[in-house]
């Protein structure tokens, strides 16, 4: 896991949400959201953990978006061996969730390598001055499990950040299906 205080690292990513968001641009760049808290969440269409808690997890954004805060989406996934997280699919996924925010496509890999995310879902809270406060599951739910789906863990870091408090530093690792890394591009 990353270390608490790393800063967030750079990208310029293309945004499969842009007809959602009205939005012309091609892409989103760590730059544009320079001065606000920011919360990177690393996701895909397909993986079963997502899909569970897709409902919740885009409520809880949006209301970080409705905080001041940068909220962006991530898909880093093989599309080659995983068609059904493509881009088309990617702008279907955010707009059948509601989706609020860029989901941007990472199609090098190279941002959830900087990131150091494991799998989908990984959730990144930083502070306005991209600091990391946060790295780790949104909440103990599981598809199977009996936990219900409530966002708690991950609530609590973007309330934190939000009135500039500490966040607690008990963070448990996200559990979720493995990024899809394409041949030879696996993190060392």
């Amino acid at each position: 896991m990353r270390a608490l205080g790393s800063p967030a690292a750079d990208f310029t990513l293309p945004n499969r949400n842009q007809p959602m968001l009205g939005k012309a641009e091609a892409g989103v760049s760590l730059n544009e959201l320079s001065a606000k808290p920011l919360l990177v969440m690393f996701i895909c269409n397909h993986c079963p953990y997502v899909i569970h808690i897709a409902e919740r997890m885009a409520e809880l954004a949006n209301d970080a978006v409705n905080k001041g805060f940068a909220v962006v989406a991530i898909s880093s996934n093989d599309v080659l061996n995983y068609p059904q997280d493509g881009p088309e699919a990617m702008t279907e996924f955010a707009h059948q969730y509601g989706f609020n925010f860029p989901y941007l496509y990472d199609e090098s890999q190279q941002v959830a390598k900087a990131y150091a995310a494991a799998c989908t879902p990984d959730f990144f809270v930083f502070d306005a001055d991209h600091a990391l406060q946060y790295r780790g599951q949104m909440d103990a739910a599981r598809p199977g499990n009996s936990v219900e789906v409530s966002g708690d863990q991950l609530a609590a870091a973007i309330n934190s950040v939000y009135l500039g408090e500490a966040v607690n530093p008990h963070q448990i690792a996200s559990i979720g299906c493995n990024i899809k890394w394409k041949a030879g591009n696996q993190p060392t």
